[in-house]
């Protein structure tokens, strides 16, 4: 079954929100490689995070120089780990090795629980955040907020100074990856989603699963 929501499924971040993190991570890898090739490559990153006593796998992607293997993008896909606890600890420290270096940062936080990254400024109302702190701008981030009722956007992955930008296609991202691991079959939705919606969100939800026919 498709996802009943446009964009994000916000069952998924209290269900398996690891697992969704993992697969959306490879995913994002499998559709940047063919673009950046042959210069660059699109290769995934696994290290452990702190979490409640123990250590839970966090993947990232890469967009390495062939050749020298130096980082020229970081592409982060938060988890709620990651915007709590040690494990954001953890995460902010990773942050900012980031920032102070030559390359570029893409942030995905596709949850809506948890602490935002530090801004300088208040970021507007929204579920969800995509991040982009470019090199050659640190001072100035791209910032796309993505309300619960609208799809996923496509964002541009930069590369070295004055190529053309890759395109990441967030939304064909995480529908492949719901579609192809059978998500629809790891949520319940007959019961409302352990996030903390608005009353305006709560209601559109309820209404999507009705229509879907997921509700009475």
């Amino acid at each position: 079954m498709p996802s009943p929501f446009p964009g994000m499924d916000p069952y998924l971040e209290s269900s398996i929100p690891m697992t969704v993190h993992t697969q959306l991570s490879a995913e994002i890898a499998r559709q940047l490689a063919p673009q950046v090739c042959p210069q660059f490559l699109a290769l995934a990153s696994e290290r452990l995070v702190p979490e409640m006593g123990g250590k839970v796998p966090h993947v990232s992607v890469e967009i390495r120089e062939r050749v020298t293997r130096q980082i020229i993008t970081a592409v982060e896909v938060l988890t709620p780990t990651t915007k709590r606890g040690r494990g954001r600890d953890e995460y902010l420290l990773k942050r900012r090795r980031i920032l102070t270096s030559t390359a570029n940062l893409l942030e995905i936080d596709l949850v809506i629980e948890g602490e935002r990254v530090p801004f300088s400024h208040p970021l507007p109302p929204a579920s969800y955040f995509v991040i982009l702190s470019r090199v050659e701008e640190r001072a100035i981030c791209e910032v796309w907020p993505i309300p619960l009722q609208q799809p996923l956007p496509a964002v541009p992955v930069p590369l070295r100074r004055g190529a053309v930008d890759a395109k990441l296609d967030l939304q064909l991202a995480f529908t492949t990856i719901y579609d192809v691991c059978g998500f629809d079959r790891a949520v319940d939705y007959s019961q409302p989603p352990k996030v903390s919606l608005t009353p305006e969100d709560a209601a559109w939800v309820e209404d999507r699963l009705r229509t879907a026919g997921l509700r009475p």
